[in-house]
This record gives C-alpha cells, structure tokens and sequence, in this order.
C-alpha cells in the first residue's frame, strides 16, 4: 500500500507540461537541396563527329617545259590570285624558236607568191595554146602543196608560242603557296616528281568527318528537308571555328567501322580552318519544339534505370523513373516521366530517401551547348 501511494503522490505532482515534453518525439531537420523547374523549349538536335580539314583545291606547281630557273616572284606563305606570275624559266630558247617558226612560214608565204605566178602563166599558155594541162595541173599542185605548209607552219608557230607561254608559270586557282622546294638556277624539267611549290586554296575549306551507321537515317531526312546546317569546332570541341552546310554523304559505309563518311563546306573567310586540321563538326538534323527539359546533373541512374528526384507539393521527395532522350550542353531531354512545371532535385541527391522532407533553395536554369 506504501508503494501504490507512492506512484500516486509522484503522477500528482508532476507538471502537465512537462508530461507532454516526454510523450513527444524530436522532429527530424529538412534536408537541405537546390532544386530546378522543369520547363519547355526548342531543342536543337546535334550529330557530331571527328573529321578532318582538306583544302577545297590543290595544285602542285611544276613547270611544263624544260630549261633553267630563272626566277621565282613568290613568298613562301603568300596569297596570290589566278594569273600571278609564281616563276620564270629561262625564256630565251623559246623566244628563239618562235622567231625561227616564223621565218620559215614567211619562207614559205613568199614561195608561194612565186609558184602561184608561176601557174597563173601557165594557164595563160594553156588558153593561147603554147602550153600543156600537165605543166598547170603540176604547178597547181605544188601551189597546194604550198599552201598545206604554210598551215603547218602555222601550227609550229602556235606550238612555239605555247611553249614560250609555259616559261612563265603562273597561278592557275585563288590560293595560298607553301613552302618553296626548287630554288632559281637549277635545271628543271616538265618530268620532274618535285613540285616547285604546292598552291592550296583554303577559302572555301571543306571537313571530311564520320557517323556512327544508326545516325545516316537522321542524316538523310535532314537533307531531305533542305540545306543541314554544320558547326566546326577545334578538336577539343570547345572553340567554334567555323559555320556552314554540310555537302554530301558518301556513297557507301566503311563495314569495318560501321560509320559513314560526310562532307561539309565552310567559307573560311577569315581562314580559321587549315587543311589537315583535326575538327568536330556538328550538323543540325532536328529541332524538337515544346520538349520537356530538366538540368543534366538531376538525371540519376541505378540498377532499376534512370529516374529523377522529384519535389513533391508537400517537400518531401520521390525517385521517380523517366525516359531521357538528347542533352544539349547542361539541358537534357525527357521524354517521359516529367512535366512542366514541377521541381526535380539537382544538388544534394545523395542523402536522399523516398519520402524525406527537404528544404528547398532554387538553382538557375542552365543553359548551355552539345557536348
């Protein structure tokens, strides 16, 4: 009875408030995240690729005739048009033969003037009867024997010229020379395996560059609705060198590699893209409109898939699955799963469960390129 008065006195005398204090448990802290809004936009899809620059013209200048340097009129380096004079061979033999050409036709002309009096007397006797047919049949013939040679000369005079043209070399495209390999005063030949100078021309430049196979579908349509716009980048793709369109896709796949190979065409105009350059291009297949997007960094993946951390109207969180499609740069596609409008968690997700109360700051959108 000592004992039950006891507890009774202790349960009496103790404070109601203190009794609720001990009847309630700590409430748990939220968990602090930085959350974004999934929204919709335009989403430009991109295929890129590693390729490399060729020059849209090359010509290897090497002389056409045979004879002695005599002078080279260029820089090594310098930008030169159709028509400039690159190098000079010595032209004296050529001027020679031209002239000898020319003198012998003259020759031949004053022949002829001879043998045509010649018939023209002939015939007179023929018509008073004091000559054959046969002597005038005889000199007409060489008469036209004449004339053929003079034509021949003609031609050798044409050909002298020609030659005498091919003494001074010139440019044959718009282009850039490089370095200079055969100096005045040697001896060139029109046979010779070394180029006095390669000429290229950079402007416009072309980008040769592989796909993987499964992207020629995508390709195609493209072409097929107009002109694919292409972007060059420098090769670690992260400079943008140069715009333009993209030309061509080859006619067959490498079955080795399982790609295929394109060409693109870019202006160059401030000569930003080289010829051997190693490049990214990328070309524009689609624009998806109205797509659902959500920062990269919120795509999480388990053993179960690819799901997102979902903020829910009450604070707390859902790992909710959903289907991602293309990212550009720090924005991602989602196909399903998500809407506009709701928060998806992109800092902060690994201290998450199902369920925890969070408490939300907000994070910029991002925005951003293909990488």
């Amino acid at each position: 009875m000592a004992l039950i008065l006891g507890a009774t006195f202790v349960l009496e005398s103790t404070p109601p408030d203190d009794t609720a204090q001990m009847s309630t448990k700590p409430q748990a802290a939220p968990m602090p995240v930085t959350a974004a809004q999934v929204s919709t936009s335009d989403v430009p899809i991109y295929l890129d690729g590693l390729g490399t620059v060729q020059a849209s013209n090359t010509v290897a200048i090497r002389s056409q005739v045979d004879g002695k340097l005599a002078s080279v009129n260029f820089i090594e380096g310098q930008q030169v048009k159709k028509g400039d004079t690159l190098a000079v061979v010595d032209q004296r033999p050529f001027i020679a033969a031209l002239d000898q050409a020319k003198a012998k036709r003259a020759e031949d002309e004053a022949q002829l003037v001879s043998d045509q009096k010649d018939l023209e007397r002939f015939e007179d006797l023929v018509h008073k009867g004091a000559g054959t047919q046969q002597a005038v049949d005889q000199q007409q013939a060489k008469v036209d024997n004449l004339k053929a040679t003079i034509e021949a000369d003609q031609a050798g005079i044409e050909s002298a010229e020609t030659q005498l043209s091919f003494a001074t070399i010139t440019a044959p495209i718009d282009g850039r020379v490089g370095f200079r390999q055969v100096d005045a005063g040697n001896i060139v030949h029109a046979g010779d395996a070394t180029p006095i100078t390669v000429l290229t021309a950079i402007k416009p430049a072309w980008a040769v560059f592989t796909l993987p196979q499964r992207d020629l579908a995508p390709v195609r349509d493209a072409m097929q609705r107009g002109e694919v716009p292409a972007i060059a980048f420098d090769q670690d793709n992260t400079r943008e060198l140069a715009k333009g369109m993209l030309l061509l896709i080859d006619n067959q796949i490498d079955q080795l590699t399982s790609t295929i190979r394109l060409k693109a065409s870019f202006p160059n105009e401030h000569e930003t893209l080289w010829p051997g350059e190693f490049v990214r291009v990328r070309v524009l297949v689609n624009t998806l409109k109205d797509a659902v997007t959500i920062p990269s960094v919120a795509v999480q993946r388990s053993s179960q898939g690819v799901f997102a951390w979902v903020v829910k109207a009450d604070d707390t969180v859902e790992n909710r699955p959903i289907q991602a499609g293309s990212s550009l740069g720090d924005v991602t596609v989602v196909a399903s799963g998500l809407k506009a409008g709701e928060r998806v968690v992109v800092s902060g997700q690994y201290r998450l469960r199902p369920g925890t109360k969070v408490g939300v700051s907000a994070a910029p959108v991002a925005q951003g390129q293909q990488q």
